[in-house]
């Protein structure tokens, strides 16, 4: 995980603009690099660097002998570089997993680049040489990426908004900054003046087909075509093993968020399994947050107990997660009402991994309930088929949403996220199931994923069957949710005239409630015009929901009062 930004055709004095890349500063805690293009006065890279993979040779942009006309700056893990090294018989200069860019895209250009990448990865690429410039982004948008590009040719790129917004520019006030799209490259032609012109936007992966690097994966070809279903919960068992095995590579200490719900405790279960095979010589530390005596600390310490790890736990009161919002949004960059709510808990407790341990790649769970329908909701999809389409819209959205709050409030703090519910084999094999395989069974939300892991002992039986619950209400009491605790506190302070005149005051994405005004107040204050960062609010289908919390739901209800 790191920082990355760039300029190319800047009118305004680069020392001046520079300022901007120190925005994202919080990316890359251990050094910093600025660095002009021989050649072009008004194009340069600046790099934010958390080192987590070769301590010496690890700073971008990255240049090699063999290509000195590439210039590289990438911010992601890409876990099948020494397969592709072996596949294609590359020679690499340095132990940076990003190398193999370099190596890809002069055998076979950026199309085959971007397919062959098993990872996660935004990254910048220059060819002086033939005078291009290429952006790329994974497949689930897990690393991020901005641009702005004017009429006149100037392009800006950073791994947040907030290093765009201030950049000054002749010929316009306000550039329009947006988010790059998951699953995309992008070729723009690099002129002699240093400004660009874009050339074509390719979508390189659907996340629905097998990806082209499956054939240099460690994993055997899969039984393909049969759905038996022990064949099936093994292929599942198998694929994601995988997802954790690969996502191990790193120099600094692993550890694991663990909410206690099924997600995290199965990447911890697993992760502590692998851990031991490989002779990792540390204990895995996971880490729990809560008020006192949530749901989440209560069932997070069982799986701890369980599996072994070393356990620690967050408790903060409400006032201390008030106290976070105008923090958390702005490291956000959203005004999303689910988003900001349950990226406080986390913001909180990746504040504590910081300071607190030596631990700097964190596992994760984020992508689970998109792939496998673990929405509440899911339960009133009207057919399987609209329950797959419905899950196939919440993954093409995650960077909007799940993986964008994952990110940010784990890199404010300068920690490295990885996540293997969005392995790419894992996602697509999961995904090419029948419908029906995958909707909820009995009353229970995300039965196969269960089915799969129930013989493996990895978990307690009532935690591998425990219900859905919202990280935003988990961490709270059931008898006061996170969300209670927060209107009430906003009640106090958005006056009722204010709410009736929002439309008025914001009519792109009018907030319906003070919780959603008050958010979006303190995100204008921040990224004043930047509402369209956000094309909708996040909220669950198929039943009359006013606030996107499932404890709002009347299959919650129902469950909790059983």
């Amino acid at each position: 995980m790191c920082g990355i930004w760039a300029l190319f055709g800047s009118d305004e004095c680069l020392s001046v603009q520079c300022l901007s890349a120190m925005k994202i500063a919080h990316r890359g805690p251990d050094a910093f690099r600025f660095e002009n293009v021989n050649g072009f006065t008004n194009c340069c890279f600046g790099f934010h660097r958390l080192a987590v993979v070769d301590q010496l040779y690890g700073m971008q942009p990255i240049r090699v002998k063999k290509f000195p006309y590439l210039w590289l700056c990438y911010n992601g893990e890409i876990y099948n570089f020494k397969q592709l090294q072996k596949h294609f018989g590359f020679e690499y200069q340095t132990l940076v997993d990003g190398e193999v860019i370099l190596h890809l895209y002069n055998r076979g250009g950026i199309e085959q680049t971007a397919s062959m990448l098993d990872g996660v990865f935004a990254f910048i690429l220059l060819d002086t040489a033939n005078r291009k410039v290429f952006l790329a982004r994974d497949t689930y948008g897990v690393r991020p990426l901005f641009k702005v590009l004017t009429d006149d040719g100037f392009l800006g790129v950073c791994s947040e908004a907030k290093g765009l917004i201030n950049l000054k520019h002749s010929t316009s006030l306000c550039p329009k900054v947006e988010p790059f799209l998951p699953g995309h490259y992008e070729v723009l032609d690099l002129k002699p003046s240093g400004k660009v012109a874009s050339v074509e936007l390719v979508k390189f992966h659907s996340y629905k087909d097998e990806p082209l690097h499956a054939a240099c994966d460690t994993v055997e070809t899969l039984p393909s075509g049969s759905f038996d279903l022990e064949t099936v919960k093994s292929n599942i068992r198998i694929l994601f093993e995988n997802a954790v095995r690969k996502r191990l590579m790193t120099h600094r200490r692993i550890g694991c968020l663990l909410s206690g719900g099924l997600d995290s405790s199965l990447v911890a279960a697993v992760l502590l399994k692998l851990m031991k095979e490989i002779d990792i010589n540390y204990p895995l530390q996971t880490f729990a947050i809560g008020m006192e005596n949530s749901p989440d600390l209560l069932a997070a310490r069982k799986v701890a107990a369980h599996i072994g790890s070393e356990h620690h736990e967050v408790i903060f009161n409400s006032e201390e997660g008030i106290q976070a919002i105008e923090e958390v949004i702005f490291s956000l960059e959203t005004y999303d009402i689910t988003t900001v709510r349950a990226s406080i808990g986390m913001y909180l407790v990746s504040k504590y991994i910081r300071k607190k341990t030596d631990s700097v790649v964190i596992f994760s769970g984020e992508g689970s309930d998109e792939l496998t329908q673990g929405y509440i909701y899911f339960h009133k999809a009207p057919s399987p088929e609209e329950a797959a389409e419905e899950s196939e819209r919440l993954l093409k959205e995650l960077y909007l949403f799940d993986v964008l709050r994952a990110d940010r409030t784990t890199a404010a703090h300068g920690l490295e996220l990885r996540v293997p519910f969005l392995d790419h084999r894992f996602t697509s094999y999961y995904l090419s199931l029948p419908a029906e395989l995958r909707i909820p069974k009995n009353g229970i939300e995300k039965y196969l994923l269960r089915q799969s892991f129930e013989d493996s002992n990895l978990l307690p039986k009532e935690i591998l069957w425990r219900p859905k619950e919202a990280f935003s209400d988990g961490i709270a009491s059931v008898k006061k949710s996170w969300f209670s605790i927060l209107q009430d506190y906003i009640d106090q302070q958005v006056d009722d005239l204010l709410l009736e005149k929002a439309a008025e005051k914001y009519p792109f994405n009018p907030p319906k409630t003070k919780e959603s005004y008050y958010y979006r107040q303190i995100f204008e204050k921040h990224y004043s015009g930047q509402s369209n960062w956000l094309p909708h609010y996040w909220m669950p289908r198929w039943v009359k929901a006013t606030d996107p919390s499932a404890r709002t739901l009347k299959h919650y209800k129902s469950a909790t009062q059983e």
